[in-house]
């Protein structure tokens, strides 16, 4: 994720998202960098209108919380319905014994 990071900082400070940059972000924040990794990348951001991808990545979760709200209370109630009642526990365990 420090990869990642370091790219979002590079870019939301207006600077270009290279493999020396990278790596002086990751340096300074104490992180030992993985040449591969930067060299990875920072080719799969080769391209890549990042702002467009931030915007696209914050929409999604907006869209999703409201269907999850409405989710949540129905899940509650299925659950209480699926509950045993104790009372009627213990009365057919009495019939065993009784």
């Amino acid at each position: 994720m420090e990869y990642i990071y370091a790219a979002m900082l590079l870019h939301a400070l207006g600077n270009k998202v290279d493999e020396p940059s990278v790596k002086k972000v990751l340096d300074a924040a104490g992180a030992k960098a993985d040449d591969s990794r930067v060299k990875a990348l920072v080719a799969a951001l080769d391209g890549v209108d990042i702002e467009e991808a931030i915007n696209t990545a914050a929409v999604a979760p907006q869209a999703a919380a409201p269907a999850a709200a409405e989710a949540a209370p129905a899940a509650k109630k299925e659950e209480k319905k699926e509950e045993p009642k104790p009372e009627a526990a213990a009365v057919g365990l009495g019939s065993l014994f009784g």
